[in-house]
Parts: C-alpha cells; sequence; structure tokens
C-alpha cells in the first residue's frame, strides 16, 4: 500500500530552486533510499516533506491527504517523522529530557511511558546515562538520541537525513542496524545516506537525486548494479 506520495513538487530557496519536479512513492513497509551528491537536493526533500519548507509546486499524499505546505508539528502529528541531519540535540538537556520533548506531540503523550522504556530498551547507553547533558556525549550516543527522541513521537514514517554522517565505521554500521530493526519491526523508513553502497544494500526502491531532479529509480539491488551508479557514487 502506498503510503507517501510526491507529485512534480518544485521547491526554491530565493531565486535558486532546489527541487525541479520531484516525484517519487514510498510503500508502507518499506525501506527507501534516495542517494545524491552533496547539494542534489536531498534534504530539501526531506524538509520539505516534514513541512520546514513551503513548495513553489506540486503535491505530498501521505494516506492520500494533500500536506503540502503544512506546519511541522501538524506534519509530525500525523506520523512524520524525522531524524535530522548533524543529530541536532539539545546540549544543556539531559538525555532524558531530550526524550521527552519528542513526546510533546498529541499523538504520543498517552503513551510516553511506553515509548521511552522502548527508547531504552533499543539503546541501553542512553539508559545509563539518562542523567547525563546530551552535549557530553559521544557523536554516535547523539545519534542515537536523537533516533530515540523521534521515536517518542509515535511516528508510523522516519526520515532519516543521513544518520551516519561523522561517526566511526563500526558506529556507522550500529545506526544502520537500527534502521534496518526497526523496519522489520514495521516502520516505514526513507534513508538520505551519504554511504550509497550501504544504503541501496538495505533499501527495497531508491532515488536518484541529481540537481534537483530524479535522475534514476528503481529497486536498491538494480541500482546497487547500475554501471552509471556504480561510476557516480561508488568509484567502481
Amino acid at each position: 500500500m502506498r503510503m507517501l506520495s510526491v507529485e512534480n513538487l518544485d521547491v526554491f530557496h530565493g531565486d535558486a530552486q532546489a527541487l525541479d519536479g520531484v516525484s517519487l512513492d514510498i510503500e508502507e513497509g518499506a525501506i527507501v533510499a534516495i542517494v545524491g551528491a552533496n547539494g542534489a537536493g536531498k534534504t530539501s526533500l526531506i524538509r520539505t516533506i516534514a513541512g520546514m519548507h513551503r513548495p513553489k509546486r506540486g503535491r505530498i499524499l501521505y494516506r492520500g491527504l494533500d500536506i503540502a505546505g503544512w506546519p511541522s508539528h501538524k506534519v509530525c502529528d500525523l506520523g512524520i517523522g524525522q531524524v535530522a541531519e548533524g543529530r541536532q540535540v539539545f546540549p544543556s538537556l539531559s538525555v532524558a529530557e531530550n526524550l521527552s520533548m519528542g513526546a510533546m506531540l498529541p499523538r504520543a503523550r498517552a503513551e510516553r511511558e511506553r515509548n521511552l522504556e522502548k527508547a531504552y530498551a533499543l539503546f541501553p547507553a542512553l539508559a545509563e546515562r539518562r542523567h547525563q547533558a546530551a552535549g557530553t556525549l559521544s557523536g554516535g550516543e547523539q545519534q542515537m538520541l536523537s533516533i530515540g527522541r523521534c521515536l517518542m513521537g509515535a511516528p508510523e514514517l522516519v526520515m532519516f537525513d543521513e544518520p551516519s554522517l561523522g561517526l566511526a565505521p563500526t558506529i556507522v554500521q550500529s545506526v544502520l542496524k537500527t534502521v534496518r530493526d526497526l523496519n522489520r519491526e514495521g516502520l516505514t523508513c526513507v534513508l538520505v545516506e551519504q554511504n550509497v553502497a550501504v544504503s541501496l544494500k538495505l533499501a527495497s526502491r531508491a532515488y536518484v537525486l541529481e540537481n534537483g531532479r530524479i535522475t534514476l529509480s528503481g529497486s536498491g539491488e538494480a541500482l546497487l548494479s547500475d554501471d552509471r551508479v556504480r561510476q557516480a557514487y561508488l568509484g567502481l
């Protein structure tokens, strides 16, 4: 079943066009990868879906409802979560306080304690550091906290924007395993990731974004073996 569809989306930042006629579909229960070089428009796409940018043209259909231009808090309360690039934790707040911030959505309040237990079970390191200031955590721990905070909002679809950025290789594997495990539990995932090979291996479907346009799409496996992708992004 189609969960989210983007149709002919145009987005501008001032006079500069960031997205040009972008269309894509995200099936419920899938991992969908969006790959491309820096500046291709990946983050603009994520932020537009999340309600942080207003599109000039186009539709964003979530379960058939056009949410293009909705404010971000309303998009979140529908069940669309975002793990932002750069983690963006509240450094002076404790781990527990950061997680509580994620449960402020009306949809999440009733399940706050249950979701907190799930976040600590998923990331035991956060439970151990629940009273520690978030700014003193390692990069990997901050990424765990960013994911945990998003999950506190009880999302049905989560967009991960460069979750491995700046992390050590062993931590990258752990973070991407978390994405895979969450998907197996039923969470629909959109993965924007600089590690093209790994994200295409994870994804059931993938899109290549270049200069604000979708230039290729197909199964993750098909794109992984596509010569254009291999030459442009894998150095093969």
